[in-house]
């Protein structure tokens, strides 16, 4: 059982802190073994407009997660009148995934949480048993080795989203490339004190040509 719950996990997610924001990206590819589910899944999903997740693993229990994080984020807005921190959102995701650990059966799925709020940059590295790390980058899934050899050689700290950007496009087609469980496409979205954007395909080539 353990093996086969191995061979399903692939992904690759990338999570870095900016001076003006954070950028999030992942591949597309979603697999079941070595068949192709997939070649379009959505894997970095906007909660609110300065708030973001991106999911590996099982993929209908992360969606159900995020499910969880947009209501409750929803309902912060309404009562207290302005979006709900970062740090909140990553501790609402470690509430989930602790508690489902304390019935003796961790979520098969591991989260990046990021976005900007009055405190700056933030991401939080979050893991099946509702462990929560703030990181300067993460990467998570199947790929991430290859995509942190990209990160720890280039990333680096207070440096702006414009100068990042073709590092983590570089990071994740990079990941692609090896890992087989990761592929076809990839998804990079900004956060930042303007907002949520996602950038276009012609962005993506542009920016790879440029890493």
């Amino acid at each position: 059982m353990t093996k086969e719950l191995e061979v399903l996990k692939g992904t690759t997610t990338v999570g870095v802190v900016c001076l003006d924001g954070v950028i999030l990206g992942t591949d597309t590819r979603a697999t079941m073994g070595s068949y192709v589910a997939s070649k379009n899944a959505k894997k970095v999903y906007k909660i609110t407009e300065k708030l973001g997740m991106t999911i590996a693993g099982g993929v209908a229990v992360a969606q159900r997660v995020v499910e969880i994080l947009k209501v409750n984020a929803r309902l912060y807005e309404l009562e207290k009148g302005r979006s709900m921190p970062v740090k909140s959102a990553a501790n609402l995701v470690s509430g989930i995934l602790f508690g489902n650990r304390e019935a003796g059966a961790p979520l098969p799925m591991q989260a990046i949480v990021g976005g900007y709020d009055d405190t700056g940059s933030h991401i939080y590295n979050l893991d099946p048993y509702g462990s929560l790390l703030e990181e300067k980058m993460i990467s998570t899934g199947s790929g991430s080795p290859f995509a942190y050899g990209v990160l720890e050689a280039m990333y680096k700290e207070n440096k702006t989203v414009e100068e990042m950007l073709p590092v983590i496009v570089k990071a994740v087609d990079s990941a692609m490339k090896r890992d087989t469980a990761s592929g076809d496409n990839y998804d990079i979205v900004v956060i930042s004190s303007e907002g949520w954007r996602e950038l276009t395909p012609s962005e993506k080539e542009a920016l790879l040509q440029l890493g």
